[in-house]
């Protein structure tokens, strides 16, 4: 960049070396894994992953100063085949010419097809280039199979607090690449704008930037209350409604329901109404839960369930969020049984591999002469007809499988009393 005064924040303050790196010390630290891959001096191709704002292209830069390599940066967003293979030809002539590899950055290389990643592979066997993907979706399932087995993969963790405000300070106190305003700011003002910065250096530093360009437009010395609140507006949600961090959000509040958490439940339940999740994708879940593991200890769990997905259909949000919530605590706090959950897939499993099991005679209608001739419906046993409403001695099941056993009933809310019936005591008639 020609004026690098004028660049943005984050970038005037990035790091060019290890040693001034901030976070992720598993992998830049003194016995750090990409530090190590360096001082061995054969640098390999690779994969970060990790949210926005962790790091990753500040440290292919870092790699590719430290290897003395070219540094070529394109996005997956706005290139295509041709561009790749313009890229490869260029990184063989500068092999040939002076024995240099070039380091190839992709920044979301999980939007790539199939054949645009398939259009590295040659070039990363033989050593061209080194190909460095930046990715925030998992690459299990965004790369494909040939080109991530050649690949290692780094996980970079979401920032802490402590680096966050580490990062921030260095923005204050630089007034060489830093902030260029002389505004005082605690340490305590900026621990603010990192919770409320999702791990993200960059959310951090941009917050931060413009609460500095408030409080000089306000003539303020320093970082007033309402200064902070205006220049962070709202908490940033790291949240992407069709990326990884979807399906681990909808599995911590289905496990946390399972383990009776209510607390932990409403928490995961609000950060994903809050960060703009379908409040019917969430309420569909909700009442997968309540037959898959509450069940028959609590009969009225799915009708609680359905009611809340029909408010939320009815009325909409905002308001639909207290009916959500209202049967996720119910669900957390209910007795929970996956017994019909396991039964049903016990029974389809044979259902499955027993398709030729016939219907036995006496369980089919008879309507006419001719298969009443053949045995249809006879033997059939009236239900009612018994005292305990039950033909104990006709099985409904086909004859291969007469003595298989489904649903065992636990122990647990009304469920108990389903197993007292299955085990032939006697119980009070109770649905609720």
């Amino acid at each position: 960049m020609n004026n690098p005064s004028k660049a943005p924040l984050a970038d005037r303050l990035r790091p060019t070396s290890f040693d001034q790196f901030i976070g992720q010390e598993k992998l830049v630290g003194a016995q750090g894994v990409l530090r190590k891959m360096l001082e061995s001096g054969r640098p390999f191709s690779f994969i970060l992953w990790g949210p926005p704002g962790v790091g990753k292209t500040t440290l292919a830069k870092i790699i590719a100063t430290e290897t003395n390599s070219q540094w070529i940066s394109f996005s997956a967003v706005t290139s295509g085949i041709k561009e790749i293979k313009n890229v490869m030809a260029e990184a063989e002539a500068l092999m040939k010419l002076s024995n240099k590899q070039t380091i190839l950055f992709v920044d979301e290389i999980h939007r790539f097809n199939r054949a645009q990643q398939d259009a590295f592979l040659p070039y990363v066997e033989n050593g061209t280039i080194i190909l460095i993907g930046a990715t925030t979706e998992n690459p299990s399932f965004e790369i494909n199979s040939a080109l991530l087995s050649r690949l290692k993969v780094f996980v970079l963790e979401q920032l802490t607090i402590e680096n966050l405000v580490t990062i921030m300070r260095q923005a204050v106190d630089d007034k060489d690449r830093g902030l260029k305003q002389t505004i005082q700011a605690t340490n305590e003002d900026l621990q603010i704008f990192a919770n409320y910065s999702g791990g993200d250096a960059r959310t951090a530093l941009n917050s931060i930037e413009l609460a500095f360009l408030l409080a000089d437009k306000a003539k303020e010395n320093k970082l007033t209350d309402k200064i902070i609140k205006d220049a962070i507006q709202q908490m940033v949600l790291q949240y992407d409604k069709t990326g990884e961090n979807h399906y681990n959000l909808i599995s911590a509040l289905h496990k946390s329901m399972r383990n009776s958490d209510v607390d932990a439940s409403l928490y995961w339940l609000a950060r994903m109404l809050e960060a703009g999740e379908d409040p019917l994708y969430v309420a569909r879940r909700i009442v997968r839960f309540a037959s898959e593991d509450v069940g028959l200890a609590v009969p009225q769990a799915l009708p609680q369930a359905v009611a809340a997905m029909q408010t939320v259909e009815l009325i909409g949000m905002p308001e639909g969020k207290i009916a959500l919530a209202q049967a996720v605590v119910y669900l957390a706090s209910a007795p929970k049984s996956n017994a019909v959950y396991v039964a049903y897939n016990n029974a389809a499993d044979d259902a499955l591999n027993t398709i030729s099991q016939p219907v036995p005679l006496y369980l089919r209608n008879a309507p006419t002469k001719l298969m009443k001739d053949l045995g249809y419906s006879q033997g059939y046993q009236y239900a009612h007809n018994f005292e305990s409403g039950k033909a104990e001695n006709m099985s409904c099941l086909p004859e291969g499988l007469a003595n298989k056993k489904y649903y065992s009933p636990t122990s647990r809310g009304f469920e108990s009393k389903l197993a007292n019936k299955k085990n032939g005591q006697s119980t009070t008639s109770n649905t609720s």
